[in-house]
């Protein structure tokens, strides 16, 4: 234990949407509880929820393939595109709360409509797609979703997709769901730290978290470097939380607790473009999910198109390097 420790109730590590949400919501429960946040970075939402790092996407399982499996039978599975749709649904509701009790404003600035495809090419992918839309269309969460094979059909729905495409020797279709999210976690990250700075709570920029580890009364000793002067400091909480991007599972490894062994993570790494045309904008202004050709690629790549709303470009493209691939 070290002499120069500063207690609080809560410890927030890393200032992204995980902390901002986690710390919106103990604002609400328990207002009088004190809390700190550290982040490296010089401001919030920098990382992994800056809206140049993430493709935005409201995900309700309306346009991602893998959360619909098929089954030996030939049936879909479509338990846990219900699960995350429910899941999304609170996210929702959480900020309809924000905005209703004047804790944000102008939700246009983060979150707005954008509709959701699923492309596929090739006679089993086709069949997949139907049953798959088939299986969700009995489920209200999915009510709207529209599916068709119709080529005519799909350029309307995704000119620029369908432009110079040769359709004479390979199936094609298509689902669209109008009612899809697109959301733009760099500025909710920023609005939420806005309102938490606004309830007292103490938010550090430029601090780097070191060590985490148990006190002998069972609360967590925190060691902080101030990257600005090279300081220590040492905070104690009773509990901790950790968001911290990256980060995170090397933190979280230092506590020692059990929960903490056996975990691991790959890198998922993408390429974005930024597009100022207002034209091939007017083209392109919806979300869509592909299934690879090749076989030997067992996960799905996206395709994302968005309006990054408060950054001043038009919209971010951003897609997985396996799409390099014609499809």
């Amino acid at each position: 234990m070290s002499g120069m420790q500063k207690k609080t109730d809560i410890i927030l590590i890393g200032a992204g949407v995980m902390s901002a949400t986690l710390g919106s919501l103990l604002k609400e429960l328990v207002p009088e509880w004190e809390i700190k946040v550290f982040e490296k970075l010089a401001n919030a939402g920098e990382e992994s929820s800056n809206e140049w790092n993430n493709a935005g996407t409201g995900h309700a399982a309306l346009c991602e393939l893998n959360y619909t499996s098929e089954k030996a039978d030939g049936s879909i599975d479509i338990r846990k595109a219900v699960n995350i749709n429910e899941q999304f649904q609170l996210s929702r509701q959480f900020w309809s709360f924000l905005v209703s009790s004047k804790m944000i404003r102008n939700p246009q600035d983060f979150i707005k409509p954008i509709p959701h495809m699923s492309l596929v090419t090739g006679e089993k992918n086709v069949s997949f797609l139907k049953k798959r839309f088939k299986a969700l269309s009995d489920v209200p969460l999915f009510q709207g979703m529209e599916f068709s094979d119709d080529p005519e059909k799909l350029k309307e729905w995704i000119p620029l997709i369908m432009e110079g495409r040769t359709l004479l020797n390979e199936p094609i279709a298509a689902t669209k769901v109008d009612s899809g999210t697109d959301v733009n976690f760099g500025a909710l990250t920023r609005m939420l730290f806005d309102h938490l700075q606004s309830k007292n709570v103490e938010v550090y920029y430029k601090h780097k978290i070191k060590d985490i580890k148990r006190t002998s009364d069972g609360s967590w000793e925190v060691k902080v470097h101030n990257l600005d002067n090279g300081k220590i400091g040492y905070h104690t909480a009773k509990f901790v939380f950790i968001g911290g991007g990256g980060g995170s599972l090397p933190l979280l490894q230092r506590t020692g607790i059990p929960e903490s062994k056996h975990i691991g993570g790959f890198p998922v790494s993408g390429l974005l473009w930024y597009v100022t045309s207002l034209k091939l904008l007017r083209s392109i202004m919806q979300k869509y999910t592909v299934k690879p050709r090749l076989a030997r690629l067992p996960c799905l790549f996206r395709i994302w198109i968005q309006d990054t709303l408060t950054t001043g470009k038009h919209c971010c493209l951003g897609r997985l390097p396996a799409s390099r691939q014609s499809f």
